[in-house]
């Protein structure tokens, strides 16, 4: 970079970092409240995103912190164990496994996770968003009297409904080609004018009267913080005095695992996306990141963060916002560290239907409809898997989910593979015999019924050349065929692939 072209990127990567804290601030507090956690949670792990992984990140561009796409197992993690300072272990493990995947040269392996799968998890991460937010988006709170539909119909808010509303409304205009075209909407992120519309009706309600103002529990809740001593003491720690019995439940790592392998999977799908829409097609090293975001995973489970991955939405911000190079994710990091101390009066006044709208609309665009009939129209290797992993997901679990959808995909190619390799054609008494992919020992069957529909005095043309293996058993079988053929006066050719082994070798041949 020249000396006249550094200040110019300066200045672009730290407005680019300022976009993308304005994009990150809500989503860390929204992710936060439906992770079940405290919103100072969000904030660390946003924190240690925006400063520790992109110190240690290859990527010039990525930018990490809290993701939506872990919120599932963070609920049912802190639910399995029994308390967020429990899950925090938990996270801190998974951070080490992350690291050990880098270490292990592992960062590739996320290629071999068929498409399907992948969009399956994301779309079941979309709908589970979308049922628990629901409730937070009408004015429902877990204190409640929601055991009834009467109860809960009563529990409704209509300023609560409006707000959420309003906020929709924003998100899903921001995304028109109509508003698209003006600049100021192309800046302005349309998150932080759902944050700004919910902060001026708190204010509209409460300068109308107690009986519309919004109640502190339908608000966000951040302690005030005036100091470094201050932050550590509303920090949550990892329970590092576990005893060694609680550290081999496999409770303990099943949660890691999970936490590690769906991190994982999202960062590099983030890296491929990055890559895709970065102007200069700077590949970030996979194993690396790898690294680096399992560090953060570490720190974020010691001082009471959330999990943490490199995240599509704020990367594609920071990139459209102009960023030359990872000093723009530092700044952000800075700044929401700045906020913790300097904002809590106007975080606070933030409504939850306003961070719940954001997080309903990630997961419209994470399920939408669109892409369910893309995968239809593909076919049914493509649908079933699909459809497996998103039933996986909301029936049991992330990990679980992801693992029956590689199943159901394997088990749909291996039937590909096994199903009709072979095809029989005629025409009068010219016969042709495919070999249409490779060929296992299951294959002879078929092959010898083929076979006997070969009268006599016909001609017979073998074609092996799209097959690179043709079994023992299958060339053992065809070599027979070939060798009684002019017993019955058939005339057999056969077209070799090169790469086809030769004819078997029979006993006493």
């Amino acid at each position: 970079m020249t000396s006249k072209a550094f200040p110019s990127a300066l200045l672009r990567d730290l407005a680019a970092g300022a976009v993308v804290f304005l994009v990150a601030l809500p989503l860390c507090l929204g992710i936060a409240k439906a992770s079940g956690a405290e919103p100072l949670a969000g904030l660390v792990s946003g924190i240690v995103g925006g400063i520790v992984v992109a110190l240690l990140s290859g990527s010039s561009l990525s930018v990490s912190g809290p993701a939506a796409g872990l919120v599932v197992i963070v609920v049912d993690g802190i639910a399995r164990l029994g308390s967020f300072s429990a899950f925090l272990i938990a996270l801190l493990l998974s951070g080490a496994i992350q690291f050990g995947f880098g270490t292990l040269r592992a960062g590739q392996l996320a290629s071999y996770v068929p498409t399907p799968v992948i969009k399956g998890m994301l779309a079941a991460i979309g709908l589970l968003l979308i049922i628990k937010q629901v409730p937070l988006a009408v004015g429902l709170t877990s204190g409640g009297n929601t055991e009834s539909l009467a109860g809960a119909l009563a529990s409704i808010s209509p300023i609560v409904c409006t707000v959420a509303a309003i906020s929709l409304a924003i998100l899903a205009a921001w995304d028109t080609h109509t508003l698209r075209r003006f600049a100021l909407v192309r800046f302005v992120p349309a998150p932080l004018v759902v944050v700004v519309a919910g902060v001026s009706a708190t204010l509209v309600c409460g300068a109308l009267g107690a009986t519309l103002a919004l109640p502190p529990e339908l608000r966000v809740a951040l302690p005030a913080i005036k100091s470094l001593a201050a932050l550590h003491d509303a920090l949550h720690f990892a329970e590092f005095g576990l005893s060694f019995a609680r550290l081999v439940d496999p409770e303990i790592w099943i949660v890691a695992l999970t936490l590690a392998v769906v991190a994982s999977l999202e960062t590099l799908l983030s890296l491929e996306a990055v890559e895709q829409i970065d102007p200069q097609r700077r590949a970030a090293p996979p194993n690396r990141e790898l690294k680096a975001q399992g560090v953060g995973n570490m720190v974020a489970g010691a001082i009471g963060g959330l999990p943490i991955t490199s995240v599509i939405v704020r990367s594609s911000a920071n990139v459209h916002a102009g960023a030359r190079s990872r000093l723009s994710a530092i700044v952000h990091g800075v700044l929401l560290l700045v906020s913790v101390f300097a904002l809590t009066d106007a975080i606070n006044l933030i409504p939850l239907a306003s961070l719940a709208a954001i997080l309903i609309h990630t997961g419209i665009k994470l399920a939408r409809p669109s892409l369910f009939i893309m995968l239809a129209k593909q076919g049914a290797a493509a649908f079933t898997p699909f459809i497996v992993t998103i039933a996986g997901v909301l029936a049991t679990d992330l990990l679980t989910g992801i693992v029956l959808g590689v199943l159901c995909s394997a088990a749909l190619a291996l039937w590909a593979n096994l199903h009709r390799p072979i095809a029989l054609a005629r025409h009068d008494d010219h016969f042709l015999l495919s070999f249409r992919k490779d060929v296992s020992f299951l294959g002879k069957v078929a092959l010898k019924e083929m076979l006997a529909h070969i009268p006599d005095r016909a001609t017979l043309i073998v074609d092996t050349t799209r097959a690179d293996f043709i079994d023992h058993d299958v060339r053992e079988l065809l070599d027979r065929f070939i060798d009684e053929a002019p017993l019955r006066s058939i005339s057999v050719e056969v077209l070799h692939a090169a790469t086809v082994l030769p004819r078997a070798t029979r006993s006493g041949a």
